[in-house]
């Protein structure tokens, strides 16, 4: 490119404007700025409940300062006094929660190919869903267009674009099995370690193993990313829980949902898919074997991702999960309407495994372990970025957690694992303002985690509604 008199001006202007601006105001393009409901440095939001994301009882009648995009104090409305100049926000009758951290999303969605499953990025309208229902850190648990997903990352830390901060995890680490176009895969362990260090150069913070990979592939990952301080998570079938917990995964997706440790003659590095989901479904809910896998689990530091939306039956719930119907493109509208339809009163297998799964879950956060929220926007088509975590939310009450346990989970757990929480995952002084600010009362009705108002990603504030309402007929298209 060659650079003109006048180009270099125009930069240079920029660059000193950037440069001469405080730290906190961070320069933002106008498609971004047009979103932006509060921005100032100093922001008071007084009289509102606080749901810190500690697990500890909310508080009442809180003022929370934000200041510089930290969290500058938190107390009693009569002893927190307001400095001068301040945005102030009257939080009467709100609640105010942790910015969420998920950590199994996409940013693709379902897009068959004729009559094979395939899946399409969704480079715009999923980062700006997710920001709109309160996700302000996500992991991508799964790429599928890993250097898109780096740009997006990029792009969102410059402003130019609306999302989350975002930990990439590298394309799937898949065995060939699956006719899955958009799939990643990989030949035999050595194969998998220069695929590790490949994308971990490329920026890639955590590695997905997939479905047909076997002992000696996931060794060899683990080694390639502990290695370099990075962390492996596992969608598995061919391998155990209990294998992939010995070899030293740090983490297990969708709960005990894709688990194959109670399938009856197991062969090693064998996926039986069916095998593994019937053996599940024999499984009582109060089994001491599964006691037995979680207490195992536990002993090895295991986290276990919940993603209950991509698992809800169909009859007599939503359509698409968290209200997001009208979101979709009118096309896969009426598709996604035809498939619930088809489906009603006809999933009672499935409605009977998702009861025990809630209950696993339950059992293993009891007994001790780290579970962490994801939702997985994929699947048949019903679960959306930014719907659908508000509804895993929803969902973790129904499974017999309080409301202040399953913010917790979907907050603070997940800083935790990804060695955040110093940062970010709960509301308390110096920490950064990710915080979401809701009309209602969540304890009193989870159902009004959805009155979402403002998102405040590092003290910005976004518009919820106004996010939603930009995204209506879009999802399927970009």
């Amino acid at each position: 490119m060659i650079t003109t008199r006048s180009s270099w001006s125009a930069g240079a202007v920029v660059l000193l404007c950037a440069l001469a601006a405080p730290a906190f105001a961070q320069q933002v393009t106008p498609q971004v700025s047009e979103f932006i409901k509060v921005k100032a440095a100093s922001v008071a939001l007084t009289d509102v409940k606080v749901i810190d994301g500690t697990g500890k009882p909310a508080r009442l009648h809180q003022t929370v300062l934000l200041r510089d995009g930290l969290i500058a104090q938190v107390g009693p409305v009569k002893k927190v006094k307001i400095p001068a100049g301040a945005e102030v926000i009257n939080g009467a009758g709100k609640t105010l929660i942790p910015g969420l951290v998920m950590l199994h999303e996409h940013l693709y969605y379902t897009m068959p190919m004729g009559s094979y499953f395939n899946i399409a990025q969704m480079p715009y309208s999923f980062p700006r869903l997710y920001l709109a229902g309160g996700a302000t850190t996500i992991r991508t648990a799964g790429s599928i267009e890993p250097q898109t997903d780096l740009a997006i990352k990029r792009m969102i830390g410059e402003g130019k674009l609306i999302g989350p901060d975002m930990d990439v995890t590298a394309p799937y680490i898949e065995e060939p099995a699956l006719d899955i176009p958009a799939l990643n895969t990989i030949k035999g362990p050595e194969d998998a370690t220069r695929t590790t260090a490949y994308w971990a150069d490329k920026g890639c913070t955590s590695f997905k193993m997939y479905m047909h990979v076997t002992k000696p592939d996931l060794a060899a990952v683990v080694k390639e990313a502990h290695q370099r301080n990075l962390k492996v998570t596992g969608h598995l079938c061919s391998l155990t829980y209990r294998e992939a917990a010995e070899i030293g995964i740090d983490n297990l997706e969708h709960g005990f949902m894709a688990s194959s440790d109670f399938q009856a003659n197991k062969q090693e590095n064998i996926a039986d898919y069916p095998a593994a989901r019937k053996s599940l479904q024999n499984l009582p809910a109060n089994s001491p074997e599964m006691k037995n896998l979680i207490q195992f689990l536990i002993s090895k530091k295991v986290a276990l991702t919940s993603t209950l939306p991509v698992f809800e039956p169909y009859t007599n719930r939503e359509v698409v999960l968290g209200g997001g119907l009208s979101a979709l493109v009118p096309a896969v509208q009426e598709r996604e309407t035809k498939t619930w339809q088809q489906n009603q009163q006809k999933d009672s297998a499935s409605v009977a495994l998702f009861k025990k799964e809630l209950a696993w879950e339950k059992q293993f956060y009891d007994a001790g372990g780290l579970l962490v929220s994801g939702t997985d926007p994929t699947g048949a088509g019903r679960t959306i970025a930014g719907y659908s975590n508000r509804r895993q939310i929803e969902l973790l009450v129904e499974g017999g957690f309080t409301p202040v346990q399953a913010i917790k989970i979907s907050t603070l757990n997940g800083a935790i694992y990804l060695g955040r929480e110093k940062e970010i995952g709960t509301i308390e002084e110096g920490k950064t303002a990710d915080l979401i600010l809701i009309n209602g009362d969540p304890e009193q009705d989870i159902k009004q985690i959805r009155n979402m108002e403002i998102v405040f990603k590092k003290g910005i504030g976004f518009d919820s509604p106004k996010l939603f309402e930009s995204m209506q007929g879009k999802v399927g298209l970009n």
